[in-house]
Formats: C-alpha cells, sequence, structure tokens
C-alpha cells in the first residue's frame, strides 16, 4: 500500500516515520492515481494534501477492526469513537465530537463515490478496499457540505476481466476469528463480476471486573464482535457507456462496549458495570448504487445514482458503573432504536479544452431518519419501558404540574428529520503557461432540514405525559431549516519540473447544522436548545511535492485555518428535584477558533526490498469564546480543539528478502504518536487523554504461489487510551483495545 502523507519540517525527515506504505517498486517506477478532484490523476499533480492507502498495504486495512484504525496511519487525523461504534474524523483540529447519529461528521466520508450522510454509517466492517484517499482542508467544491474539514473516500475493488481472488483466514486472541475472501473475472461478454465478504468474531476485548460485591460483571460488557459484510458487483463496458452496477450487505450482532466511569478505580483495558445495561445489537446496512460513464463527443458524462440505509438497535450502560456512588438507583442505561433511508444522484461532465480541464455537475439527495431513545434504571420490562428503578433524571422533566401522582420513571425521546439538498458546482484546471495552473472551483447548495418529535416521562403507574421542565411548554414540536450556501477554492501552482510541484490554495467548506436527537425537555427544543447552527472554515495552504531523488517522495506543506461557529457537545449540570444534579449535554455552536501548523512526509525506497517512510504535523488550535455559552464563556475561551494533538507522527517500515526460489520472508511495522489533547471543549484536566503511542508489527513468509502465513501483533506497547467521552454521573469514556495477535493464512490466486 502507499500512504503519501503530505507534509514535514525538513528537521525531522532524517528521524520521524511516516504511514506512507509504499512498495519498493512503485516508489521507483510507478505514479499514483487518486480521484480525489473526481477524475484519475496523479497525485502529484492535486495541489492540495491528499494522503492514499493503497497497494499492498491497502491489506493491513482490510483487515482493521474498524474503520477508525485508518488514523493509525495518518499524521494530523483522529477519530473519537462515541457509543462503541459510531466513527467521526478529525482532520487538522476541525470537526465536531459527538455522539449522535443525526450529526454528520466535519469530514466527509464516502464509499465508492456514495456520501455517507451519517456517523453510523462508519461503523460497518472494512473489507475488499483498493484504496483509501484522505483529503486534508476543507473540499467545499468538489465534496460540498459537511467537508469542512476534508473528505475520507473508501473505494472497493472493481471488477476485472481476469479472473482473480483470495481467501484469508485468522485467528488471534480474545478468541479472534476472522475471515475474508473475493473472486472477479469475465461473466462473458462484456459483463464482468465481483464478490466479496468478510466475517469477524470475537469475544470481549475489556476485561469488566466486579468493584460491587452485590453485583455480577458480565464478560459480554467488555464488548463482541459477531458482523458480517458482503459487496457484489457488475461491470458491463459497451462501446457507448460502461455500467458499474454495486450492492452491499452489512451486519453487526454483538455487544457495545460499556463506557468507563472515570470515578471508579479500575486497571488498564478495564471497565466495571453491572448486567441490567448489556444489551445485544442488531444493527443492518444496505445499499446500492448504479455507476454510469459514457463518452459525449471528446468529453465524459458520469452518472452516480444510489440508496443507502439502515436499522440499527443497541444501547449499553450509561452511568458506566454497577452503581454510581455506591447507590443502585442512580444507575441508568440507553438504548437507541434507528431507521434511515437516503438516496442520492449525481451527474458530471468533464473534459479537456485548449487552456485545461473543466468539469460541471449536479446533485441532489434526500434523507429520512427516525430515532426512538430511551432512557431507564434497572432491569427494564420491555412490554411497558419501566425499569425496576426510576432514572435520575426523569422527574426532573416532569414540569410543575404532574400528569400523575406516581413517580416518573423512564425517558422516552423520539424524533424524526427530514432533509433535501440540491448544488450544483464546476471545478476547473486552467494552463496560464506550460508550468503554471490556476484552480477554480464553486458550489452553491440548497438545503431543507425539516425536524418533528417528542419526549416523554413514563409514570410508574404507567401514566405516559410530555416533558415539561420549567414549566415552558410541552416537549412535542417541530421546526424547518433552510439554507443556501456559496464554497469554493482555489489554487496557483507551479512544476518545476516532472519530479518538482509548489502551490498556494485556499478553500472554504461547511458542516450543516440541524437538530438535537437527545432527551427533549420541553417546548424550546425545537426553537432554540434543541437547535446548532452551520458551521464554516476558510483555509490557507502552501506545500511542495516533488522527488528530489530516485526512489524518494517528499512532501511539505503550511496551512491556516480559520473555523467560524464550531459546533461543540456542550456539558451543562442539570438540577435534580430534592437536590444534587446530573451533567445533561447537547450541541451548540462556540463562536470561533482557528487551526495552523505545518505537515510533511517521506516515502524511501533505498532498495528494491527495503522501504521506509515517515509523517509528521504540528498543529496549534485555539477556541476564541465571548458568548455566554453554558453559562460560563471563560470555560471555553483560549481551549484547544478537542482531538486536536499539537504533534502526531507516524512511521513505518517493510523488509522482504528472498529465503529461497518461490520464498520470501517479510518483515513490516508501523507506529503513530500522538501527544496529549482533550475529549471535549471544555479543556479540563480529567478529560485530558494524555500522548501515547500505538505500534503495530507482522512477520511472516510469503511463496510465489500466493500463499502466505504472517504472525501480526498490535498496540503493542498495550496502551490504554481513551476514544471518546461524555459527562452524566462523573465523566465516562469510551477506551480502545489492549494489546493483541493472531496468525493470518491467505490464498491470492
Amino acid at each position: 500500500m502507499k500512504l503519501r502523507p503530505q507534509i514535514l519540517s525538513l528537521p525531522l525527515i532524517s528521524v520521524v516515520l511516516a504511514p506512507s506504505f509504499l512498495s519498493a517498486a512503485m516508489a521507483q517506477t510507478d505514479v499514483i492515481t487518486v480521484t480525489a478532484t473526481k477524475r484519475a490523476q496523479s497525485l502529484d499533480d492535486v495541489p492540495a494534501s491528499v494522503d492514499v492507502i493503497a497497494d499492498a498495504e491497502i491489506d493491513k486495512a482490510n483487515g482493521f477492526n474498524s474503520a477508525e484504525e485508518i488514523t493509525q496511519l495518518l499524521s494530523g487525523v483522529q477519530a473519537a469513537v462515541a457509543n462503541g461504534n459510531q466513527i467521526a474524523f478529525q482532520i487538522r483540529g476541525i470537526g465536531a465530537v459527538d455522539h449522535q447519529a443525526l450529526t454528520p461528521t466535519a469530514a466527509a466520508v464516502y464509499m465508492d463515490g456514495v456520501f455517507l450522510a451519517t456517523n453510523v454509517q462508519t461503523g460497518p466492517l472494512l473489507y475488499d478496499l483498493e484504496r483509501i484517499e484522505v483529503l486534508k482542508g476543507p473540499q467545499g467544491s468538489l465534496y460540498g457540505r459537511n467537508a469542512s474539514s476534508g473528505a475520507v473516500n473508501f473505494v472497493s475493488a472493481k471488477p476485472t476481466e481476469e479472473t482473480a481472488g483470495y481467501l484469508g483466514w485468522s485467528y488471534g486472541k480474545f478468541d479472534r476469528l476472522d475471515a475474508t475472501g473475493a473472486i472477479g473475472g469475465s461473466l462473458g461478454g462484456n459483463l464482468s463480476g465481483r464478490i466479496a465478504g468478510r466475517y469477524l468474531k470475537q469475544d470481549a476485548a475489556l476485561d469488566n471486573v466486579q468493584t460491587d460485591p452485590d453485583i455480577a460483571a458480565p464478560k459480554r460488557a467488555g464488548g463482541e464482535r459477531d458482523e458480517l459484510g458482503v459487496r457484489g458487483s457488475l461491470q458491463w463496458e459497451g462501446e457507448a457507456a460502461t455500467l458499474l452496477l454495486r450492492a452491499h450487505y452489512e451486519e453487526d450482532n454483538g455487544v457495545n462496549p460499556a463506557p468507563r466511569n472515570l470515578n471508579l478505580d479500575v486497571g488498564k483495558h478495564e471497565i466495571s458495570v453491572g448486567p441490567d445495561g448489556v444489551q445485544d445489537t442488531n444493527n443492518e446496512f444496505y445499499g446500492a448504487s448504479l455507476e454510469v460513464v459514457a463518452p459525449v463527443g471528446s468529453w465524459e458524462l458520469y452518472s452516480l445514482t444510489a440508496l443507502e440505509g439502515y436499522g440499527q438497535n443497541y444501547g449499553f450502560d450509561f452511568d458506566g458503573a454497577p452503581a454510581p456512588f455506591g447507590d443502585p438507583t442512580l444507575n441508568a442505561n440507553l438504548r437507541y432504536d434507528r431507521e434511515f433511508l437516503q438516496w442520492s444522484e449525481e451527474i458530471r461532465l468533464q473534459g479537456d479544452w485548449r487552456l485545461g480541464h473543466s468539469l460541471i455537475g449536479v446533485a441532489a439527495a434526500g434523507e429520512d431518519f427516525e430515532q426512538e431513545y430511551l432512557i431507564w434504571c434497572g432491569e427494564l420490562n420491555p412490554e411497558i419501558l419501566l425499569g425496576t428503578c426510576r432514572y435520575v433524571g426523569a422527574p426532573g422533566r416532569v414540569g410543575p404540574a404532574p400528569a400523575s401522582p406516581g413517580v416518573a420513571t423512564t425517558l422516552v425521546t423520539d424524533i424524526e428529520q427530514t432533509r433535501k439538498t440540491a448544488a450544483i458546482f464546476t471545478y476547473n484546471d486552467i494552463n496560464l503557461t506550460d508550468a503554471l495552473t490556476l484552480t477554480l472551483g464553486a458550489r452553491y447548495t440548497y438545503e431543507n432540514i425539516r425536524g418533528s418529535g417528542q419526549g416523554v416521562h413514563i409514570f410508574d403507574d404507567g401514566v405516559i405525559a410530555f416533558n415539561n421542565r420549567d414549566g415552558l411548554g410541552p416537549a412535542v414540536g417541530e421546526n424547518r431549516i433552510k439554507e443556501n450556501r456559496l464554497s469554493g477554492n482555489a489554487a496557483l501552482s507551479y512544476r518545476f519540473s516532472d519530479a518538482a510541484m509548489i502551490y498556494a490554495s485556499f478553500a472554504n467548506g461547511y458542516k450543516s447544522g440541524g437538530f438535537n436527537g437527545e432527551v427533549q425537555n420541553n417546548a424550546t427544543h425545537f426553537e432554540d436548545e434543541g437547535l446548532f447552527r452551520a458551521e464554516t472554515v476558510n483555509a490557507y495552504e502552501v506545500g511542495y511535492k516533488g522527488e528530489p531523488a530516485a526512489g524518494l517522495a517528499l512532501r511539505l506543506a503550511a496551512f491556516y485555518q480559520d473555523y467560524e461557529a464550531p459546533q461543540a457537545r456542550i456539558f451543562v449540570n442539570f438540577p435534580l428535584p430534592g437536590g444534587g444534579s446530573i451533567i445533561s449535554n447537547s450541541l451548540s455552536n462556540l463562536d470561533k477558533a482557528k487551526a495552523y501548523g505545518v505537515e510533511g512526509g517521506f516515502d524511501w525506497a533505498p532498495s528494491p526490498a527495503f522501504t521506509l517512510g515517515g509523517s509528521i504535523t504540528l498543529l496549534e488550535t485555539e477556541i476564541s469564546q465571548t458568548t455566554d455559552i453554558g453559562g460560563n464563556a471563560a470555560l471555553f475561551d483560549g481551549n484547544p480543539l478537542p482531538f486536536a494533538s499539537d504533534v502526531s507522527a507516524t512511521g513505518f517500515a517493510r523488509y522482504e528478502h528472498g529465503l529461497a526460489r518461490g520464498l520470501s520472508l517479510v518483515l513490516g511495522a508501523n507506529a503513530k504518536y500522538q501527544s496529549a489533547f482533550y475529549l471535549d471543549a471544555e479543556g479540563l484536566s480529567e478529560r485530558r487523554q494524555e500522548g501515547y503511542a500505538i505500534a503495530d508489527a507482522e512477520a511472516g513468509l510469503r511463496f510465489d504461489n500466493g500463499f502466505e502465513v504472517m504472525l501480526r501483533g498490535r498496540n503493542l506497547l498495550d496502551k490504554d487510551y481513551a476514544v471518546s467521552g461524555f459527562g452524566f454521573i462523573g465523566y465516562n469514556v469510551f477506551v480502545g483495545p489492549p494489546r493483541t495477535w493472531e496468525v493470518a493464512v491467505r490464498k491470492s490466486f
């Protein structure tokens, strides 16, 4: 694989390794082709920072447990994993850290060109990928809404005329069983096809320890994996057009890992929860797309029609403890029940002309989202939705006129959201001279979001009533957000030779506003506290791409980003009747922030058998806050953005040595270090993840007949680290997996 990190300070080149994963032969001869600009183009011709994971090392990504692990191969890119399986990427410090499915991420995520509109859709298995492209910086022209930090493109393998495929199997720690396979080839005439799949099963990787002698600690709470994915594709190539039909289905039937409550005294890779919040997961993801490419004179017409959807039912122990502060009545569990469907259409016309290359396009999409959000205490009766004790936050939502003399016990929030969007866009490379190119892009987007819902509490006598906190009116309503946005980019690039280019660029992008999908407290939910505004980013960048010597590729860049109205999850104390409080939260907007820094990377193949590389991102971020959001502007002002390490550096080395005819020894290692960062925008010390390094390695034998056997280790330093956090009764964090190993065999044909 070839991950091409984009930038690095020159003094660090000799000491920092990168996640470039470049094969020796490719480093010396081949050109990396990407579709970051919606056309096949050499990576070195794109006037922007683009990292690529491809070729031999894409097998590593195809074996990851989930998509957030690709950040181990990228500097300047981090991931927050909310609720155990919802992934939001942060690129160069930009990106809301949020757990609700209604919130798209600031890094637009695409699968085979199809925009995945919610963070839930980043959760399914990775398998049979050909490459991953990561675009750093706003992508307002070609990718439109929700690309204020960049874009991540997952590209699966296409059908080929030649019969080819592979079968793989591995077994590892925690009884991890991973089986993969793909086969494709000609089906006769102009038709070819491919089918691929993966099955992953693993026992709990976190240790659920008993901290209360009266409450059992079930092992399953540490997170079980039972996942399946299958993808099929058919390609027809005719004289008038090429058609590519894809369809996929994935399901997750495991158990989401519980969070760790930081008030508990537990060790590395440990959590402690009781049995009442442990729930089976029932998630399924599906979709289909039709891609059509046809010549129109000397130009090319492209159409992509797609349907994507999912059904999701899962939950976990909300308070992250068997009995918070020794009191079982403070226990809380939650469950999400979601349905989502989206359709999309994009049409592009592009081609070369006398002064360069131009692209024009139109896009439209529609989304329909429904969610039931349930919070209860103790063991749940699924018929009447009552727990065996009252949820501590329920009585505070009753209001001044209770509908029953009983005790408010359970909270249920229902929300529906529809979104319709349309856009027109263009992207142009204009050759001012043979060496100087001007790039201009623009996009106009219309967006119409409608939200409706209700929040109710259920009394222990079965009476159901609308929430009415502070007597501001029943929690039922609807609202609509309409927005028109113009975004774009401009770049000037100069090529000194075929092996060296410099560029300067400006780009902007935005991330949509919307409705909070959490507890609806009263009538203001669809008026004030339930809404968040769009955020925007204006970015400036200068960079260099070149190959100063045979087998050596170098990338350098510096960037500055103005971040207006950053979306952030705000935590506020929620008073309880009779005294005390819990922490309530919602997505809101800060005033502004800035993010700036330098990046660099290199790939070097000193010999055909040995390759290595390195990348580093040096980043500074700062929130500027004067508005008294969350009751205290000073709490945010001057803080760094969350999940924005000052330093992130990656490295890899790979060696392949022939032992005998038809037999080679393969050795490889990669690592990433990221300095300390905060889990949310408040910048509190207890919500700070200290710096850590993750190191992986592999060793094995490869035969010329396509058979290989490998021993792999992940997180070899056995680091214990948080991947997201939230406030409730104390502060809870979801944590990453411990050290693991596996033995893998694979046969390619």
